[in-house]
């Protein structure tokens, strides 16, 4: 079967003038694909290349690894870092209107994104979305209900010093990445 059999095909006479083809709602004259092109290299920047601080529990061998791991692959240097238990964590957190819980042992990292914080799975999310490939694609996950991808979150979060240990000071990062860490 041809398509012409399920749909009534058209044709539309379009109407030449100069440069500028009249009738099509695709229609440019040579200032508009100038413009165009100035306008291409001039974007706003998506929620993606937006610079992000992450705050992460800064005696967790986990959580330090993963900061390890996301320097490695935030080849624009998008992602900047902070200990939960600094005060430059405090400020950040104050700038946003996010409130720090109560805590001796921090139970979630903190993404500061586009003047909002995120917990929990958002917050490991949106860390993936700025990472070089394949790790982008882990927001395919936004799809399952925040409750369950907060429960998984939650069930290494518990279980992640007896897993991967605890160290006695926060880490300290360095020289070539010191820039990335707010003070």
């Amino acid at each position: 079967m041809e398509l012409s059999e399920y749909f009534v095909l058209r044709t539309i006479p379009l109407r030449v003038s100069g440069d500028i083809t009249h009738g099509s709602p695709f229609a440019r004259t040579k200032a508009a694909t100038k413009s165009t092109s100035t306008l291409a290299t001039a974007r706003a920047p998506t929620i993606a290349t937006q610079p992000i601080i992450i705050l992460f529990d800064g005696v967790c061998n986990l959580c330090s690894g993963m900061v390890r791991f996301v320097i490695a692959r935030d080849p624009h240097a998008r992602c900047r870092f902070a200990a939960l238990q600094s005060e430059a964590a405090r400020a950040a957190c104050a700038k946003v209107g996010y409130e720090l819980p109560a805590f001796d042992t921090p139970s979630t990292i903190v993404v500061i994104e586009g003047g909002r914080a995120l917990e929990r799975s958002d917050a490991a999310l949106a860390i993936a979305r700025r990472m070089s490939s394949p790790w982008p694609m882990f927001g395919v996950f936004r799809v399952l209900p925040r409750g369950l991808r907060d429960a998984l979150y939650r069930f290494v979060a518990r279980n992640r010093y007896r897993w991967f240990g605890r160290a006695e000071a926060c880490m300290v990062p360095r020289a070539e990445f010191q820039e990335r860490f707010l003070d």
